[in-house]
C-alpha cells in the first residue's frame, strides 16, 4: 500500500524505528504493529495495524480515498471482484479508479458527491452498482469526519461480489415455483370437487358425496402441510426455529408411527425396531421430533425397499479428547433398497433434492436437518449394512440448563 510520510527525517528513518514497514501480499507494505498506535487518526490503517491485520486479508474487498479523493488502499479483495488491477488504482482519483454507476446509467459518484455534498451524511448504504461493462458489485461507503459536520478526511468503499445474492435469489425463486406448482393441484381438486356438490348436490349418493369430502379433506390437508412446511423454512432460514423442549420417550415416538405407518396399509413384517437401553433421558420438542421421525420413515417406506430397520441407542460423545463425555441418544433409519449414490449424499438435506424418484417438494430432508441443529444435534447419511440408505441423527440429552 502506498503510505505517505512527511518530514525529511521520515526517509532516512532506521529500519527498526517506529513506523518501519514489513512486506506484505498484493504489493502492499504491512505496517509494524507496534508503530500504529504512534499515528494519528489520519492514517486509514490503523486499526488493521493494530490488529495485526492488513487490508489483504479481508474477505470483502476495501478501496479507501484520502481527503483529496485519491485512492490509498485497493485490496487484493477489491481487485478480484472489480477485475482492476490494484496498481492501477492507487494514486489515481476515486471516480476514475472506481468508475461506479447506478443501474440508471448515472455516475455514481457525481451523483452522491461524498466530498462536497451533505456535512452530515456518515455513508451510503449497500446497494447494487455497476462498473463498465455492466459487471455488478455490491457497494456501501462511510465518510470518515474529524467531527461531526467537518470535511471528509477519509472515504471508505465495502465492496462484495453478487454471487451469493444471486444463489439466494435463484433459491427463493424456485421455492415460489415449487409452492405454485405443489399447490394448484390440491387447489384446483378442492375448488372443483366443492363447485360440483354445490351445483349437483342431489344428483349424487351418500357414498359418491362422502369420497368427494374425504378427497376434498385429504387435498386440504395437503395444503396444510405445505404451508407448514414453508413456515418452517422460513423460521429455519431466519434461525428463529423454536424448540419447546419437555421429557421424551422417543422409543414410543418410534412405535407410534409404526403404528401409522402399518394401520395406513404397510405390512407389521416390513418394520424392525431395536432399542438398546437403557437409554439416558431426553428432553427434546416432541412435536418437532415427531416430524423428523415421520419424514425419515416416510422416505424409507416410499424410496427404499426390504426391511426398514429403526434403532434407538444411546451415543456418549466426548467432544474433546481431554473433556467430558455428553451423554446422547442416536436413531438411525435404514432401508434394504438401492441407496443413494456417492455422489449425492452431499446434496441430500439441500432444498429441493429429491433423488432418482420424483414426487414432494424436495424440502423435507433440509427441515429434518433444520429442527436436528436446532436441538444441538447432527444428523448424516450414509449406506446401510442391507445395502439401502442409512440416516443417523444423534441428540443431546439432559434437562435444560433454565432447569437444572
Amino acid at each position: 500500500m502506498d503510505v505517505r510520510t512527511s518530514g525529511a527525517g521520515a526517509a532516512a528513518a532506521d529500519a527498526h524505528a517506529p513506523g518501519r514497514t514489513l512486506p506484505g501480499p498484493g504489493g502492499h507494505d504491512r505496517r509494524d504493529p507496534g508503530a500504529a498506535r504512534e499515528r494519528g487518526a489520519h492514517d486509514p490503517y490503523e486499526a488493521l495495524a493494530a490488529l495485526g491485520l492488513h487490508p489483504d486479508d479481508l474477505p470483502d474487498g476495501l478501496v479507501v480515498a484520502d481527503e483529496t479523493g485519491r485512492v490509498t488502499c485497493f485490496n487484493a479483495a477489491a481487485g478480484r471482484i472489480t477485475a482492476i488491477r490494484p496498481a492501477d488504482a492507487i494514486g489515481q482519483r476515486l471516480e476514475r479508479a472506481l468508475p461506479l454507476e447506478d443501474l440508471d446509467g448515472r455516475r455514481w459518484w457525481a451523483l452522491t458527491d461524498p466530498y462536497g455534498g451533505l456535512a452530515t451524511r456518515v455513508g451510503q448504504p449497500e446497494r447494487n452498482l455497476l462498473l463498465p461493462g455492466g459487471h455488478e458489485v455490491l457497494v456501501s461507503a462511510r465518510y470518515v469526519r474529524e467531527r461531526p459536520t467537518g470535511p471528509v478526511r477519509r472515504l471508505v468503499v465495502s465492496l462484495r461480489g453478487t454471487e451469493a445474492r444471486r444463489r439466494t435469489e435463484r433459491s427463493h425463486a424456485e421455492l415460489i415455483a415449487t409452492v405454485a406448482h405443489e399447490l394448484r393441484s390440491p387447489l384446483t381438486s378442492v375448488k372443483g370437487f366443492t363447485a360440483t356438490l354445490l351445483a349437483k348436490w342431489e344428483r349424487f349418493t351418500d357414498d359418491q358425496k362422502r369420497l368427494m369430502l374425504e378427497t376434498v379433506d385429504s387435498d386440504a390437508n395437503r395444503v396444510t402441510r405445505l404451508i407448514a412446511e414453508l413456515l418452517d423454512i422460513s423460521r429455519i432460514d431466519s434461525g428463529r426455529l423454536e424448540v419447546r423442549r419437555q421429557p421424551v420417550d422417543v422409543a414410543a415416538a418410534v412405535r407410534r408411527h409404526v403404528q401409522a405407518l402399518t394401520s395406513a396399509g404397510q405390512t407389521a413384517e416390513r418394520f424392525l425396531i431395536k432399542v438398546r437401553g437403557p437409554l439416558p433421558g431426553l428432553w427434546a420438542d416432541p412435536d418437532k421430533i415427531d416430524q423428523v421421525l415421520g419424514n425419515l420413515l416416510e422416505n424409507a417406506v416410499r424410496h427404499g425397499e426390504g426391511t426398514v430397520t429403526i434403532e434407538v441407542a444411546p451415543a456418549p460423545h466426548r467432544p474433546a479428547a481431554d473433556g467430558p463425555v455428553v451423554e446422547r441418544t442416536a436413531i438411525t433409519v435404514s432401508d434394504e433398497g438401492a441407496g443413494i449414490p456417492e455422489e449425492s449424499m452431499s446434496r441430500v438435506f439441500t432444498r429441493f433434492w429429491r433423488g432418482s424418484k420424483r414426487g414432494g417438494t424436495g424440502l423435507g430432508l433440509y427441515i429434518v436437518k433444520g429442527i436436528v441443529e436446532a436441538h444441538g444435534g447432527t444428523i448424516t447419511v450414509g449406506r446401510a449394512a442391507g445395502g439401502g440408505a442409512e440416516f443417523r441423527f444423534t441428540l443431546p440429552v439432559g434437562t435444560p440448563a433454565y432447569l437444572a
